[in-house]
């Protein structure tokens, strides 16, 4: 019988062993691949249908947003209002993002409903038609948001420091204006629409309680699209150097707060020292016990919160910290930043620390594994960024056998400040 008396005993995370659940791939008749990860108590599921047609193939700025966002507004069939109510009838969630290099829809759903939702999404993709009222609706809602948007110094400062990291023509670097929304034309989504949905690139990612017969409704549904499988690499143009890395810009005479983005070019994650330096960045900034944390929001009291991460792109990519922070502390603030950094280049971690940092890292990943859609998300992430299949066990070897001299060696490399660019937007 359990002694209730007796506490159980304390395992590290890092003790623990994980594995990411394999999925099951099909191939539809077109040659489109499905990745499924069949799992979960809940009769509940998540299709993703990703297609290669984000805004670094737009063929003017906002036009691969729009196609996108406009998907579900109208048909040759059915009006917005009769898409939306038909996933509303269901029950379901139907959303549509755009990203630098890919552009999704995504499905949730009972599994029960799957064959009365389907058709329409396939009604979706195939049969738009992009009405001019709905496009002018659009463009309105856009443009009211983005002046609303254009009063925040973190709005303004996520837009300027990618154009400096990676120059303005980059996908990653370009942003849109209020002329860009403007001067949209239903014939420009139309035609990026007929390039790259109905004759474009596209995986299925599916995953939850999935039905018995899963495949046979997703061929039906998706195996006479005229799309074909993805190809790697996407089109991703090199970043030019911007030799200017120091900007300071007045968005509101009247601000009390400043907007901090200190950010320096990274390799992908094909790179060997990335994973590595996520363990790192972990250290600096990358969880609430962090480095920047503990200085900055609990010793200093310049922040409510401060962080760093790596961010995620197929391809060069960049390492960023973020913050706001009182206007009359902000360069402060970046002072302490580089002084953290020149710490972690100067002194090794202590071994309670980075047992730490180890601890919160693997139990992180623990909770990703915990559902199907965390599942298949990780999947996607690996899958999009074309590494190997076992690059989830070469992490979690990483973050349990990383050293305090071989993260020493990578702050020597990576944060030095002369090769950070620095912004302060109030």
């Amino acid at each position: 019988m359990l002694d209730r008396t007796i506490a159980p005993p304390i395992h590290d995370a890092v003790e623990f062993t994980l594995s990411l659940k394999a999925y099951t791939k099909h191939v539809l008749k077109n040659g489109l691949p499905v990745y499924a990860i069949h799992a979960g108590a809940e009769e509940v599921l998540q299709l993703e249908l990703v297609f290669a047609a984000g805004n670094s193939v737009e063929a003017a700025p906002g036009v691969a947003s729009a196609a996108n966002f406009m998907l579900r507004n109208g048909t040759q069939s059915k009006t917005a209002f009769e898409l939306n109510e038909h996933f509303d009838y269901y029950g379901a969630y139907c959303t549509r993002s755009c990203y630098n290099e890919t552009a999704l829809v995504q499905l949730h759903t009972l599994s029960k409903h799957l064959p009365h939702l389907l058709p329409v999404l396939r009604e979706m993709l195939t049969e738009s038609v992009f009405p001019a009222s709905e496009l002018e609706i659009y463009q309105q809602n856009s443009l009211q948001r983005l002046q609303v948007n254009l009063q925040k110094s973190d709005f303004v400062a996520n837009r300027l420091i990618d154009a400096y990291l990676y120059g303005k023509e980059h996908p990653y670097g370009s942003y849109l204006e209020a002329d860009h929304i403007k001067q949209l034309q239903r014939d420009q989504l139309v035609a990026h629409y007929e390039q790259f949905y109905l004759r474009g690139q596209a995986m299925l990612f599916i995953a939850g309680k999935l039905p018995d017969n899963y495949v046979e409704q997703l061929e039906d549904a998706f195996g006479g699209l005229t799309c074909t499988p993805m190809q790697f690499p996407l089109p991703v143009p090199i970043p030019s150097p911007v030799t200017d890395k120091k900007y300071r810009i007045t968005n509101d005479p009247n601000g009390v707060q400043g907007a901090i983005r200190i950010a320096r070019p990274f390799p992908n994650r094909h790179h060997p020292d990335f994973i590595p330096c996520m363990v790192l960045n972990t250290v600096l900034g990358g969880f609430f016990g962090s480095r920047l944390m503990s200085n900055i929001r609990e010793d200093k009291g310049y922040t409510y919160g401060i962080h760093s991460y790596l961010q995620n792109h197929i391809g060069e990519t960049a390492w960023m910290i973020s913050t706001e922070a009182g206007k009359d502390v902000s360069e402060a603030t970046v002072v302490e930043v580089y002084k953290e950094m020149a710490l972690l280049r100067e002194e090794l971690i202590d071994d309670e620390e980075l047992l730490l940092v180890k601890n919160y890292m693997i139990g992180t990943i623990l909770g990703d594994l915990d559902g199907p859609f965390h599942i298949i998300g990780r999947w996607k992430n690996i899958l999009l960024n074309q590494v190997d299949e076992a690059y989830f066990n070469r992490t979690i070897d990483t973050i349990k056998k990383i050293t305090a001299e071989e993260l020493q060696a990578l702050a020597k490399r990576y944060l030095n400040p002369d090769d950070f660019y620095e912004l302060i937007v109030v």
